[in-house]
């Protein structure tokens, strides 16, 4: 029997690759922050281009608990590879400090391109990591970050899959350790940089100036104070705006208010105004293409077996002859 060819399929360009065109554009482009696949989806379906997934929105959504450092690499291995699956657009999430040392960076980049990021954000803060926009952060010496990038990047598989480096020095060390590092991290092998915490429009306009990457600008609602907004952000020419947690801050404010309305009022009538219709809600998690793939595929598998009984009968009838004779 001779192996049937692999089929052709039409080539179409990765998401990491999308990734790094999107970033080249420095059009602004807008990424949410999601908090779980359904939350992908539905960004996917109001038309971004790519979305975020972070440890803000995934320790509030795992955990109930604010971004303190407490969880580890395979939750968010596992997490963010939900997220990958439930949309076709680039996901760029955050590692947090790499779980650990060079080591524990390795298998951390092993298991997110697997689980299908496109992009992967190490910070140099000391253990364990929190919320930039919370107090009582601290970062690393620089040898010891340059030391994770270096990891990093030679862990990956892919080389599409982006090593963004990210510092926090500016909130603790000021503006030019910052900048400073950024540069550090770009010669390291990182393929982006991000100074976190430079919010203000002069200073994002320096670091697009001595900074030589494409500058990733971040609308949070953790901070408490925003100095600017998307118009003037995609006006400065940078490249993304990371608005981290306004998926999770949505959910959770239409959630309150939906169940506090409920519990109130006793009655759904009091609150059905606010939830997604049926049909709406099918047509998010593909209910009638679910049916549909299990309809094909069934009435594929019984065509292919009833072939192959009909091709098995009229083997065996061919090997009897005339007198009923096996030949």
């Amino acid at each position: 029997m001779v192996p049937r060819p692999l089929e052709q399929t039409e080539v179409t360009m990765s998401p990491r690759a999308e990734y790094r065109k999107l970033i080249r554009d420095r059009a602004g482009h807008v990424m949410p922050g999601v908090y779980d696949a359904l939350s992908a989806r539905i960004a996917e379906r109001a038309g971004f281009k790519l979305i975020g997934g972070g440890g803000f929105s995934a320790i509030g959504t795992m955990m109930a608990g604010a971004d303190m450092g407490q969880s580890n690499m395979r939750d968010y291995a596992e997490h963010y590879g939900r997220i990958c699956a439930a949309v076709n657009i680039p996901v760029s999430v955050d590692a947090d400090t790499g779980f650990g040392d060079v080591h524990n960076v390795t298998q951390m980049v092993r298991s997110f391109e697997t689980a299908g990021v496109s992009a992967i954000m190490l910070g140099d803060q000391s253990f364990p990591n929190r919320c930039g926009y919370l107090p009582g952060k601290d970062v690393i010496q620089v040898e010891e970050m340059v030391a994770k990038i270096r990891a990093a990047v030679a862990a990956r598989r892919d080389p599409d899959l982006v090593i963004i480096a990210r510092t926090d020095s500016r909130s603790t060390l000021g503006l030019d350790e910052a900048i400073m590092r950024c540069k550090l991290y770009l010669e390291a092998g990182a393929d982006l940089a991000k100074p976190q915490g430079v919010d203000r429009p002069e200073e994002i306009a320096r670091c697009m100036e001595e900074i030589p990457c494409e500058f990733m600008a971040t609308l949070s609602q953790a901070a408490r104070q925003r100095f600017t907004d998307i118009a003037a952000l995609k006006a400065q020419g940078v490249a993304t705006i990371s608005m981290p947690s306004i998926s999770l801050f949505a959910a959770a404010h239409a959630v309150d208010a939906t169940l506090r309305s409920l519990a109130a009022g006793g009655s759904l009538a009091s609150v059905e105004t606010g939830l997604m219709p049926l049909d709406d809600y099918n047509e998010l998690v593909n209910l009638n293409g679910m049916i549909a793939n299990e309809i094909r595929f069934r009435e594929e598998a019984a065509g292919l077996v009833q072939r192959h009984s009909a091709q098995s009968t009229t083997h065996f009838s061919a090997t009897i002859d005339m007198g009923g004779n096996v030949r």
